[in-house]
């Protein structure tokens, strides 16, 4: 069994993180963390074997976090999972030693393709051999891209960067919101909010639940849903 600290500031955003985590066999969550010092606590208490780690914690980045795990040596594998998408962060996540990098927003089927590949990597490095052929090291390299899922394209007239803000508001929402409540808190108007949770119910990341009230006309409230 392959032990996962999740790590991200969003307390909501860790447990679906770590859900998605829980339903790919072979995986398991041993510790959610909230910020740097309580993901150096956990690894201090814990065995883990892989971290997948948020950039925007409020005591440190988490690409000069995972600077500091080497530096202590801390040798538990990173996966950064974050909506940071400057290419800064991404080319230091992966000078410090990050093995893949996971932006989002993202489905269950992305991030299930990043742990099968992470598994097949261990499996490759367990072999018993103490030198590894070409051929075993080309399939060590190739872990993670052969695992990597086919990217379906937006509609045209869509963005990923609004995909995310929409994502962002549902995730960090305890309850259901209204498509007037999304573009209040994404800051677009309210007909991009609902044209975009439209497409987001469309492929299975948003579900859609009816309110009804005193006029009988029932009220459409959304809620992050992920995709399988």
């Amino acid at each position: 069994m392959i032990n996962v600290l999740v790590v991200d500031d969003d307390f909501h955003v860790a447990e679906i993180n770590s859900a998605y985590v829980a339903r790919v066999p072979g995986f398991t969550v041993v510790g959610r963390a909230h910020n740097a010092a309580q993901t150096l606590l956990s690894l201090e208490r814990t065995k883990v074997d892989l971290v997948l780690l948020d950039h925007y914690l409020p005591d440190e980045t988490g690409v000069t976090l995972i600077r500091r795990l080497r530096q202590l040596g801390h040798h538990a594998d990173v996966i950064m999972v974050t909506a940071a998408r400057d290419l800064a962060t991404v080319q230091m996540a992966q000078r410090y030693g990050a093995l893949h990098y996971l932006v989002k927003p993202f489905t269950f089927s992305g991030l299930r393709a990043r742990l099968e590949g992470y598994a097949a990597l261990r499996r490759s490095l367990d072999e018993t051999a103490r030198e590894a052929g070409q051929d075993q090291i080309d399939r060590i390299f190739s872990a993670f891209k052969a695992a990597e899922p086919p990217r379906p394209a937006l509609p045209k007239g869509h963005s990923t960067a609004t995909v995310g803000l929409v994502r962002e508001a549902l995730t960090r929402s305890a309850l259901p919101l209204s498509a007037h409540e999304v573009a209040a808190r994404t800051g677009v108007s309210r007909s991009t909010a609902q044209r975009y949770l439209k497409y987001l119910e469309g492929v299975g990341q948003v579900r859609l639940t009816l309110k009804y009230g005193d006029t009988g006309r029932p009220e459409h409230l959304y809620s992050w849903a992920g995709a399988s």
